[in-house]
């Protein structure tokens, strides 16, 4: 999203009223690069008055959507102020606060009275001019290739908690491993009982991502050709939600439905819940360059507004495909294989913040790349000095993510490390 405009002037003049923030409401790309002034605090005697403002919201439902986007979007700009955790438990105290107030169900409730607010990853906001340490830190692994808890052996995706926890898909160990902030040992929370295809094995994972809803972890465990579903406390076996899939990537949207990367079939599909068959939403027309095509795809993310961005593997590109669209747009890569600033080469995991600035690992040049919307060539944001093991080199990553601060997480596949690389 390359823009957070609060779309009804219903709710504009109601943020106004409660005092929630100080500054301009709607903005133009130029004055997104421009954090909010700090918010006003009000005594209680205003709250009888915000909460009879709040239940105007009740004459249109839909307006809370917008609300909460624009409330999510102010809690991404907070990460960069100082003020930024008391400001968040403000946000949070707002959102908690609506359902009650107004005693109404909306499309963001799943199966709580708690809104479904978008994962993290699609509610990363970061400065267009933003840069990183190139000294990473290691945060998993980084003792050589093994299976002990304080290694991992050729990792690939990854996730990154809200609290700076990361879960790793160690796909040679046929595991998921979990390592708090801070820690030097992980903890294996699925698999981890050998390679093979029993409820309690994995086999080669490839990616793990979190569903909040259910507080579980899905996982793509690539070798058994299924996507496995596995209790987040103490789970001692998973669950196939999906089989008979050459599965790589995984990302879920705001609606919970879950998007899986199919390499052999070179698709997209998108599962809503209680979805069996799901529908493709990117490729789907053989292995080919066309637009409308994908060639061993990898990684993939899907933004608010339900685009998927794709790592097309063998087209080394970064291809989106909008909501309903029969056909993609490049917005990374496509000019062949190579290592200049308009190429890439063998990409894998991709992540796209609000403004549509397109994060890409570029595997094979051993470097990340950062390509702003509608640019025709990218930048160098770590890496790129040679494949190593030293702190500013990566060898070979895959799996690419952010915190809520906008720190920056790579699974540096062929050093069997994760590196942190802080934003500066």
């Amino acid at each position: 999203m390359s823009s957070i405009q609060v779309q009804s002037a219903e709710v504009n003049n109601l943020v106004r009223s409660t005092h929630l923030i100080t500054g301009e409401f709607e903005m133009g790309e130029s004055q997104q690069q421009q954090c909010f002034q700090p918010p006003i605090y009000y005594d209680s005697n205003t709250i009888e008055q915000r909460e009879g403002l709040l239940r105007s919201l009740a004459q249109n439902p839909n307006m809370l959507n917008d609300f909460y986007q624009f409330l999510e979007f102010t809690r991404a700009r907070s990460a960069q102020q100082s003020f930024q955790h008391t400001y968040n438990d403000q946000i949070n105290q707002e959102q908690q606060q609506i359902p009650s107030i107004l005693n109404i169900k909306t499309s963001f409730q799943h199966k709580s009275s708690t809104p479904k607010l978008p994962m993290p990853a699609s509610s990363i906001n970061i400065h267009p001019n933003a840069k990183w340490s190139q000294n990473g830190i290691t945060v998993a692994g980084g003792n050589g290739w093994g299976s002990e808890t304080n290694q991992l052996n050729s990792p690939w995706g990854l996730y990154v908690d809200d609290d700076q926890t990361i879960y790793v898909a160690d796909y040679s160990n046929h595991r998921i491993v979990e390592w708090k902030s801070g820690a030097t040992n992980g903890k294996v929370v699925a698999g981890g009982n050998g390679q093979g295809n029993g409820a309690h094995q994995l086999n080669g994972p490839r990616d793990v991502i979190i569903d909040k809803e259910t507080d579980s972890l899905i996982i793509s465990d690539w070798e058994n050709d299924r996507v496995v579903r596995w209790p987040r406390r103490n789970g001692t076996r998973g669950e196939t939600i999906i089989s008979n899939i050459s599965c790589c990537g995984l990302t879920m949207d705001d609606n919970g439905s879950l998007y899986v990367v199919d390499i052999e079939n070179h698709e997209v599909r998108r599962y809503k819940i209680g979805d069996t068959k799901g529908t493709v939403v990117a490729g789907g027309n053989g292995k080919g360059n066309r637009l409308d095509q994908l060639s061993n795809p990898r990684y993939v993310f899907v933004d608010r507004d339900h685009s998927v961005y794709v790592s097309d593997f063998w087209n080394y590109r970064v291809i989106k495909w909008e909501e309903g669209a029969k056909q993609g747009i490049v917005v990374a890569g496509g000019q062949g294989e190579g290592n200049s600033l308009t190429q890439l080469n063998e990409p894998r995991g991709v992540v796209v913040d609000q403004l549509g600035t397109v994060y890409v690992a570029d595997s094979w040049n051993d470097r990340i790349m950062r390509w702003p919307k509608g640019a025709t060539q990218g930048s160098v944001i770590v890496g790129g000095n040679g494949q190593g093991a030293q702190s500013n080199q990566l060898d070979r990553p895959i799996g690419l993510s952010f915190d809520r601060h906008g720190n920056l997480y790579v699974v540096d596949w062929g050093n069997h490390r994760v590196q942190k690389f802080n934003i500066v």
